[in-house]
């Protein structure tokens, strides 16, 4: 007897996908996925960039709030420095913007928030994600650094060096809006973002925090994005902040020396040193 199939079978079959169908199905999408994924990574990252910018505005707005309140005295940038007198700056009677006390991988989050508390910034800005960019590794309570030149770390070989080292807003030159205080660098200064004033290299890495670049934000109250020229610059950041080192690199083209003299003039003000590019 021969099986013959009735409608509803028949109907089954006309609607089932066959392999191939699915294969292309599959296919398209995948090609879709690798569209689109760029442009929503894209779409993060300038969320990110966004918030972090945010941050840096708000952390300068208590900044420039604790210089009103202080007689335009700048409150000391030097992170485990509060009321100390040594060889890297004169910070007695001065209590950090935040107290570190403890520095390392194995220090616990809470001691990294109470760390942010017990800041002389706090009072003016008090909410603990803003010391923190989005784009922050886990553990990071704080991401932002104070630029060497505002109150922070003096090393010897800027000191005596008029108007280099700041403590007071009024000091800031020759324009506030292009004097940097705060960048987005990540964990790898413990103290304060360092740049050399009369060495033609690099003292901290640049950092690599926002595609190219990162954000940085001025004595005036802005905060805005710098994207590095120099494919070595860029480079030099990745690996450093993969290792977790500073290397102090010398730039190797034309490019890579212009990022250079950007960030120590947005640190210091000026050169002390003629630039040989």
């Amino acid at each position: 007897m021969n099986f013959k199939p009735t409608a509803c079978c028949r109907r089954v079959r006309a609607s089932a996908f066959t392999l191939i169908e699915l294969l292309v199905v599959i296919a398209i999408i995948a090609i879709l996925m690798a569209i689109l994924m760029p442009a929503l990574n894209r779409a993060r990252e300038q969320g990110r960039r966004a918030a972090c910018l945010s941050n840096l505005k708000q952390l300068t707005l208590a900044w420039m709030m604790y210089c009103d309140e202080n007689d335009d005295k700048i409150v000391n940038g030097a992170a485990g420095f509060g009321n100390t007198t040594s060889t890297w700056g004169e910070h007695a009677n001065e209590r950090a913007w935040i107290e570190v006390n403890a520095f390392g991988p194995d220090v616990d989050w809470d001691t990294r928030i109470q760390q942010i508390m017990d800041g002389a910034l706090y009072p003016y800005t008090k909410n603990v994600s803003v010391y923190r960019c989005p784009t922050g590794k886990r553990g990071e309570a704080v991401t932002y650094a104070t630029a060497f030149s505002m109150n922070a770390v003096n090393h010897p070989w800027s000191q005596g060096i008029k108007g280099a080292h700041v403590k007071m807003r009024n000091e800031i030159k020759p324009n506030p809006a292009t004097r940097f205080v705060y960048i987005d660098e990540g964990s790898l200064s413990p103290d304060a973002f360092a740049a050399y004033i009369h060495l033609e290299q690099w003292f901290d890495s640049p950092p690599i925090r926002h595609g190219n670049g990162t954000n940085l934000s001025f004595a005036d109250g802005h905060a805005e994005y710098w994207k590095w020229k120099g494919r070595e610059t860029v480079a030099q950041g990745k690996d450093d902040e993969e290792n977790n080192v500073t290397t102090g690199f010398v730039p190797e083209t034309q490019e890579g020396y212009e990022d250079l003299y950007r960030i120590q003039r947005a640190c210091w003000g000026r050169l002390e040193y003629e630039p040989s590019h």
